[in-house]
């Protein structure tokens, strides 16, 4: 995530690819992918687009840190090596403007998609567990306030609700010592990774207790199944729940996390049906994987036609992509 020595043989061989591709468009995806897309030198020969999606990465450092200023830094530097800016949230943007400051250049906004097939029903499993968290295991997702949140259900409420921790990280250890801690072992389990909608069948609900996030294709893709969720309010996720934003709870706050986990458990469960169905139409309304598509050539195309020699025809025509 962070700069590394390998980040210039990386470039390098990078370099070599797209001299060989010979891309009309070079679209980094997150902090790294971005540094990638707009410093890899072409050779003479190729003017293609570059376009910039950031996903959250150096925009989610704490305001006034160390690390957050240089990077906003790097930014400023790399937006005059960038035609367009491809948003994946009006929060993502928000962020930019803030810290990084207005551009010139050309912005738009292109919402993350969902295929058609990620629509159909899950069937749940005759053992569901109550709860299912999806993610990174680091604290940055709000795992460790997930658990304070179960041991406050069962301390305040008498309740036991069973967990099922699915994925990978850097603070899995530490994650797990602190199950052990709150004496939750009996009722967490921790899975690696595996497809979502296999994860989503195993439970009734899904808590996404993050701290921080841009749009989150797992939201996207449970929301879509129409799955139960309980979430925090961060980021770009309000975009995603639009009418149902009020629902969603703040970060950090395990005995709003609790209360909300156990308002959704115990509702009635055609209304929790009906909201999750509600949501699903939402999202297939306004994050289709076909509108995607058409957003992000239309923004390649528009950059073109803004590049110097585009009204002499000595831009070649696109947009033949290569995204990393």
């Amino acid at each position: 995530r962070n700069p590394h020595p390998s980040d210039l043989s990386a470039l390098a061989a990078l370099s070599r690819l797209v001299r060989r591709a010979a891309p009309t468009v070079l679209h980094g995806h997150g902090s790294k992918g971005g540094l990638f897309a707009r410093l890899v030198p072409v050779g003479p020969a190729l003017r293609p687009v570059r376009a910039y999606t950031p996903h959250g990465g150096s925009f989610n450092y704490r305001p006034g840190s160390t690390l957050h200023r240089l990077y906003m830094q790097a930014e400023r530097v790399l937006t005059a090596r960038t035609d367009v800016f491809l948003f994946e949230s009006d929060f993502i943007a928000g962020r930019y403007r803030a810290y990084v400051g207005p551009t010139s250049r050309l912005v738009r906004i292109v919402h993350n998609g969902i295929a058609t097939e990620e629509f159909a029903p899950i069937t749940r499993a005759p053992d569901a567990l109550d709860l299912v968290y999806i993610g990174e295991l680091r604290e940055a997702k709000g795992v460790p306030v997930l658990f304070e949140a179960l041991a406050r259900l069962r301390r305040e409420h008498g309740r036991r609700l069973t967990l099922l921790v699915v994925g990978s990280g850097p603070d899995e250890n530490t994650l797990r010592t602190r199950v052990a801690a709150l004496g939750l072992a009996e009722d967490v389990r921790f899975e690696p990774p595996q497809p979502i909608r296999a994860a989503l069948s195993r439970a009734r609900v899904m808590v996404v207790p993050s701290l921080a996030e841009s749009l989150p294709y797992v939201i996207l893709e449970a929301a879509a199944a129409a799955q139960p969720m309980v979430s925090t309010d961060v980021g770009g996720i309000p975009e995603i729940f639009g009418p149902a934003a009020p629902a969603l709870v703040p970060p950090n706050d395990a005995a709003a996390l609790a209360g909300a986990i156990l308002r959704k458990v115990d509702q009635d469960p055609e209304a929790r049906r009906d909201e999750a169905a509600g949501l699903s139409a939402f999202i297939r309304c306004r994050f289709s994987m076909d509108q995607m598509a058409e957003d992000g050539l239309a923004g390649y195309a528009a950059a073109r036609r803004r590049m110097p020699g585009a009204e002499t025809g000595r831009v070649p025509p696109g947009p033949d992509s290569l995204d990393f």
